[in-house]
């Protein structure tokens, strides 16, 4: 196992997958360190979302382990990553589009809701002072990312990048120890992708968050990354700090189209 250096909160070993009998992913291995923010990179076609999937058990590989807190996970699905504390954004939005943005992000409080569905649906006190505790989390995600001005708006009406920051509110309103942001900055301009750069690195810093993201903008993964995983036709071709990756003969090779 390559890297990281501190205690791992998430361990790969020897990850395969393959659809009709095609290999998706061949015996992938790399550890992400409790706290940092990891980015997967490659070429179209590497296998990065393959791997996100899997992870959070949409995708259950025919081959090797994961190990999420030190505690192998063979047959994960999505929902129990969800009550692991992992959560997921997606390369396309998949917002609730006819709704305003507090009521998006309060989806993302639905695990951390106590009480029984009686109480609720009967307005008991302890009920009222329980959807009372949820609103106040999901406004204070919502202060964080600045998404005030916005708060009672429809989703599906804002610009593509206040859509993507909603999405970005939505998983953290769950608390995750792990997030994993599958393209969060695409078909982003250059101000929106300094924006939310800066809103991951203040997540990580801020709560602590471990980060999985997949990104195509070098310049934003160099920047904010504590460490980079490359991935090429489904193998890893790179594995540790970002400097060290960017100057590995292989990663230069595969980006530039020269390796045979």
């Amino acid at each position: 196992m390559s890297y990281p250096t501190s205690q791992p909160l998430l361990e790969l070993d020897n990850i395969s997958l393959a659809f009709k009998g095609v290999k998706a992913i061949s015996n992938i291995s790399f550890a992400v360190a409790d706290g940092e923010i990891c980015a997967l990179i490659g070429p179209n076609g590497a296998g990065k979302s393959s791997l996100l999937n899997v992870i959070n058990g949409v995708y259950r590989p025919q081959e090797g382990q994961i190990r999420f807190d030190r505690v192998e996970r063979p047959r994960m699905r999505p929902h129990q990553a969800a009550e692991l504390g992992i959560a997921r954004t997606f390369q396309n939005i998949a917002l609730f589009r006819s709704l305003s943005v507090l009521d998006n992000v309060l989806t993302g409080r639905n695990l951390r809701r106590q009480g029984h569905w009686l109480g609720q649906a009967l307005r008991t006190p302890g009920a009222a002072a329980e959807e009372d505790r949820q609103r106040e989390a999901a406004e204070r995600v919502i202060e964080f990312l600045r998404l005030q001005p916005w708060r009672d708006a429809v989703v599906g009406r804002l610009p593509y990048g206040l859509q993507k920051r909603v999405e970005l509110a939505r998983a953290l309103a769950a608390e995750p120890r792990l997030l994993l942001l599958d393209e969060p900055m695409a078909g982003m301009n250059a101000g929106e992708k300094r924006e939310m750069s800066r809103f991951i690195v203040e997540t990580n810093r801020e709560f602590g968050t471990t980060v999985v993201l997949i990104e195509h903008d070098i310049g934003v993964v160099m920047g904010i990354s504590d460490h980079v995983v490359v991935l090429d036709y489904g193998r890893k071709i790179g594995d540790g700090p970002p400097d060290a990756v960017r100057r590995d003969p292989e990663v230069i090779a595969a980006y530039l189209g020269t390796r045979h």
